[in-house]
């Protein structure tokens, strides 16, 4: 029973882990570009440096950065020559110059936002930097080379720059206290639902290995005197260690063992419902005692 409730507390927490970490190592798809005019959308990375984007997501034109100067399609200097727009949004291409110096030059250039291509690999990556990145106040993404060719192209085969937006995955929008309750409390909730299971588990096994009061209270009794005793019969409480002294109050077992009352009757109600000596159950029903398995008194 309870390794049935761990491998389902485990399964939820796969279930419940799982996407986040599919999609926190995969930050990959923590944005989304959006082409205006036809509602094409391409899955980006945004940049680990620079401002994150925010639930509005930001309206700009799309420029590839050679369509204003040739030579500077990577973007690894300040164009010299001013955007055909107010509002745009660089593209450049990955490579010659780290990301962070892509992002500042376009920065610099008047872009407000940056979209770097790779030309090469189709896989996105994170854009780290080193060093102090406060001064880049624009956003910046990485899409890879599919995404790249499509974009590019489509801004080279139209007369003007073409409107798109930058827009957070989903993910990012959740509100904190929803992410603490799926992340965090939700496992937490299982396993002390998991716990309490266990405990009322182990409680009804507890009671079914002792024997109730009403039971042992029937046993037969009687009252020792060394004179009286036979001598097959024993001298000393197998439970306490202690002999017998005239006038002891003992209990005999359907098994016909004998004890200190106060030591057999603790034995039996909260430990075992078996003779300390042969493990015989004293609520199995006998000859002798066939009401004690009814757990009634005897007339």
């Amino acid at each position: 029973m309870l390794v049935r409730l761990l491998k389902r507390f485990l399964l939820l927490l796969l279930l419940v882990y799982c996407p986040f970490v599919v999609r926190w190592d995969n930050f990959a798809v923590d944005a989304t570009i959006i082409v205006v005019a036809t509602n094409v959308t391409y899955q980006d990375r945004i940049a680990a440096f620079g401002p994150r984007l925010t639930d509005e997501g930001l309206f700009g034109y799309l420029v590839s950065v050679d369509t204003i100067e040739e030579n500077n399609q990577k973007g690894c200097s300040k164009l010299k020559e001013k955007a055909p727009t107010e509002n745009w949004i660089a593209l450049v291409e990955r490579g010659q110059c780290t990301f962070i110096e892509k992002i500042r030059n376009m920065q610099a250039s008047g872009a407000i936002a940056v979209v770097v291509g790779d030309n090469d690999k189709n896989g996105l990556i994170t854009m780290y930097a080193t060093g102090d990145t406060s001064d880049v106040k624009i956003p910046s993404v990485f899409i890879a080379q599919t995404e790249y060719k499509e974009l590019r192209s489509l801004s080279l085969m139209v007369e003007k720059p073409v409107e798109i937006q930058l827009v957070k995955d989903n993910l990012l929008q959740w509100p904190l206290l929803d992410v603490i309750i799926v992340v965090i409390l939700s496992p937490t909730v299982m396993m002390i639902f998991i716990y309490v299971l266990w405990r009322i588990r182990q409680r009804q096994r507890r009671k079914q290995d002792i024997a109730p009061q009403q039971v042992v209270g029937n046993l037969a009794t009687k009252i020792f005197f060394e004179s009286k005793r036979q001598e097959n019969e024993p001298q000393e409480c197998a439970i306490c260690l202690e002999d017998y002294v005239d006038e002891d109050e003992l209990r005999i077992l359907p098994c016909k063992h004998e004890f200190h009352i106060t030591c057999i009757d603790s034995w039996l109600t909260t430990r075992k419902k078996f003779c300390p000596i042969c493990k015989r159950d004293i609520c199995s029903p006998t000859e002798e005692t066939p009401l004690l398995s009814n757990h009634e008194p005897t007339p």
